[in-house]
């Protein structure tokens, strides 16, 4: 049997997140639509708690981080945007299938805490990481927006009724504002750790050409690409979704997809 003493406090942390989504995603969709946007509150806010004491409330006083943290970030964030909009799209229904991300990415940040960062070289370096995380976020909402319009769209030339709440051409301008707003964060992150790299991260730990740098470039070229589409030749619908996709992917693979072959693959933490 396994005791609550053999468990890491990640898992301790984790474990009641992940139930709370789970039930939220069991039990929501049989309450009324007011009692259900009440219920997604306990999880988002475990979530919450359980992600500053990965980051911050270690024992060792470091701040770690890592693939599977970023993803729970991601995640969270990409919930905390969808109950804003339940504010002025209360009939926006995907909160259950957000809640089923949610239980994967708790646990998987559960087993995968990440390992302590670099020491901080400059008091700026937490905003650097916030715009980051932040774009990551964005993205991921641009992303699940996407999503609801691919199904939207599909009902529509079945003629059958919407499964998502929200018309066509609402979706489609949300998608892009998260996107655009997306795309000004992550040109911000990029600029600054090409213009103070040296400064906010060490000499030996500046910008330099890897793995990383080269998705995230690639990615961001995607998404200037995808903007400009829109803007000049009004892109929209399937060619439209899937540069988003394309471009999501690649950032994905940026920084997620490098900690992932580091910690997971090849075992090193650094």
């Amino acid at each position: 049997m396994i005791l609550a003493s053999d468990l890491t406090p990640h898992l301790l942390l984790g474990l009641p997140t992940a139930f709370a989504y789970a039930l939220t995603a069991l039990v929501g969709p049989r309450l009324t639509p007011r009692l259900g946007q009440r219920l997604v509150f306990a999880p988002w806010v475990l979530h919450g708690l359980s992600l500053i004491y990965a980051l911050f409330g270690s024992h060792d006083g470091a701040t770690h981080f890592g693939f599977a943290p970023a993803l729970s970030v991601t995640v969270w964030l990409m919930f905390t945007f969808y109950l804003l909009e339940q504010h002025w799209f209360p009939q926006l229904r995907m909160r259950w299938a957000y809640a089923l991300l949610g239980v994967a990415v708790v646990l998987l940040a559960a087993i995968f805490p990440g390992a302590p960062l670099h020491v901080q070289t400059s008091p700026w370096l937490p905003l650097h990481w916030a715009l980051g995380i932040a774009s990551y976020g964005l993205f991921a909402a641009a992303v699940a927006h996407a999503v609801m319009m691919t199904r939207a769209e599909r009902n529509i030339r079945l003629a059958t009724d919407s499964s998502v709440g929200l018309p066509l051409l609402t979706l489609e301008r949300l998608t892009f504002r998260f996107v655009a707003a997306g795309f000004v964060l992550l040109s911000a992150t990029l600029a600054a750790g090409w213009l103070f790299g040296d400064s906010l991260y060490g000499a030996k730990a500046a910008w330099h050409w890897d793995h990383k740098t080269v998705f995230s470039l690639l990615s961001w070229l995607t998404f200037a690409v995808l903007l400009l589409g829109r803007l000049r030749f009004g892109w929209r619908g399937r060619t439209a979704v899937r540069v988003l996709y394309v471009g999501s992917g690649l950032l994905l693979l940026g920084y997620v997809g490098s900690r992932f072959v580091l910690e997971v693959i090849l075992g090193r933490m650094a």
